[in-house]
């Protein structure tokens, strides 16, 4: 391969990363033509591009980046594909779904919500992390508790005087 078609892969997976805001490294080195359809199919619905790269490609795409992905570097060694999503945890718990009736794909690092995580330990982490938005609904939820609590109690309480005094006001 020519050193400009390199240079050209590299800003297309520089740019495709880009595009999302979280990584995921995988393993499916070994997946059959069958299996490997079943996932992709799978990524497709679950709005996960998968991308199959070189090592070394993805690596200089990576140092790229505006982002310091160092702490990935040590795990780019084998078959590596790529899981780009907006979610932080769809990937993770594809892997896990997929994973329970194939021994691929094994995790093997995750770029997820600004932190990284390392080795396929962490992909139980990675299926219970919520995103922002989810964290954000619930503080928002439990801030509305108290004044729902408050709004309910002076309407109930409302209520209540209403009934003393039309009682008082029939006597």
């Amino acid at each position: 391969m020519k050193k400009e078609d390199k240079g050209l892969i590299i800003d297309q997976i520089k740019n495709t990363i880009d595009e999302y805001s979280h990584l995921y490294l995988a393993d499916i080195g070994g997946l059959d033509s069958v299996q490997t359809s079943d996932l992709r199919r799978l990524c497709y619905k679950k709005d996960v591009k998968l991308v199959v790269v070189k090592n070394t490609l993805l690596r200089k795409a990576l140092e790229a980046s505006e982002v310091d992905y160092s702490q990935l570097f040590e795990v780019l060694k084998g078959e590596t594909s790529i899981m780009l999503s907006n979610n932080g945890n769809d990937p993770a718990k594809l892997i896990k779904e997929f994973s329970k009736t194939n021994e691929k794909p094994v995790l093997k690092a995750a770029y997820v919500e600004e932190s990284f995580y390392i080795g396929a330990n962490q992909l139980e982490v990675l299926v219970n992390i919520k995103s922002k938005n989810e964290l954000i609904g619930d503080i928002i939820g439990l801030l509305q508790s108290p004044a729902k609590n408050v709004v309910s109690a002076l309407q109930s309480g409302g209520n209540t005087i209403h009934g003393v005094l039309k009682t008082l006001a029939e006597r």
